[in-house]
């Protein structure tokens, strides 16, 4: 007997995204999900891509393999573009010859940090790394290919799963008493659980599939300084945290100053419930 089930396909099952969804997937019967990662399916291989539509006809492509490597991008611009953004336009142009609604995962990095205020979604974007314009072009590369897009651009990932601000605090604070970590450098976490969550509430939602550009993280802006005390003393370290200035922690890639970004329109669209990052840190480091 042919399966009926819609079908739900997910890239980067590996990565923290990927893997809390797979941790949620069984809470959804009434779907059957198809989770790939870049050993099943390279991302940037066209015929790969295609043979995979042709199979499974998803009714739903939740995007969330990307290249990652922020500070690798400014040398390695090659590679984030093609799975940035070349792959992210053929997805989207597969999604549209099968009738597949397409969520794609983006970033705050897609502005320059010069605001003062959280950004909204129709804000001018400046990318001030490569990583950054290369998730630019596959925003825009998606939103163009597929009229049934979602992308939702989030911040500060961290997870049980893959490698983390919050794993490596952690490590770093047991191996040393003291440890240094930038303080103008402002945002919002993540935990990407919550954001596997809110978009299996968007996918399953009475609302419809609003098609366009949403913001998403915890509630409450702070800087990896505030992040790392915080999780020191959740974690009841005794290591001491100082605070430093971006210019004595100088990378190959720029980070914008400030990333914080407006969430009204996914509550407000979705009736997504925001946690607070203090709330999902701590439920986090439970499960470490």
């Amino acid at each position: 007997m042919t399966n009926t089930k819609p079908v739900i396909m997910v890239t980067g099952r590996l990565g923290q995204l990927g893997s809390e969804i797979f941790d949620i997937a069984g809470n959804y019967p009434q779907f059957e999900f198809n989770f790939s990662d870049k050993d099943e399916m390279d991302l940037s291989s066209p015929e790969q891509l295609q043979a995979f539509f042709d199979q499974l006809k998803p009714a739903y492509f939740i995007s969330c393999g990307a290249y990652t490597a922020v500070d690798k991008a400014e040398t390695d611009k090659d590679t984030a573009l093609a799975i940035n953004a070349t792959a992210v336009a053929n997805i989207a142009a597969l999604c549209k010859q099968h009738n597949t609604k397409l969520i794609h995962i983006s970033t705050d990095y897609v502005f320059s940090g010069n605001g003062t205020a959280p950004y909204t979604e129709d804000e001018v974007t400046d990318p001030v790394n490569y990583y950054g314009y290369s998730k630019l072009l596959g925003e825009k590369a998606a939103l163009e290919n597929n009229d049934e897009t979602i992308v939702i651009r989030t911040s500060w990932v961290y997870s049980t799963y893959g490698n983390n601000f919050v794993k490596t605090m952690i490590r770093l604070m047991k191996d040393r008493p003291e440890i240094k970590v930038v303080s103008d450098q402002v945002g919002s976490p993540t935990y990407a659980a919550d954001l596997a969550q809110a978009i299996m509430d968007i996918v399953t939602g009475n609302d419809g599939f609003v098609t366009g550009i949403y913001h998403f993280s915890n509630e409450g802006v702070i800087s990896w300084y505030d992040f790392a005390v915080a999780i020191r003393d959740a974690k009841q370290l005794n290591s001491i945290v100082h605070p430093i200035p971006t210019t004595a922690y100088p990378t190959p890639a720029k980070r914008p100053a400030y990333s914080a970004m407006n969430k009204e329109k996914i509550v407000n669209t979705f009736h997504i419930r925001l946690k607070h990052w203090k709330d999902s840190l701590h439920t986090c480091l439970i499960k470490m």
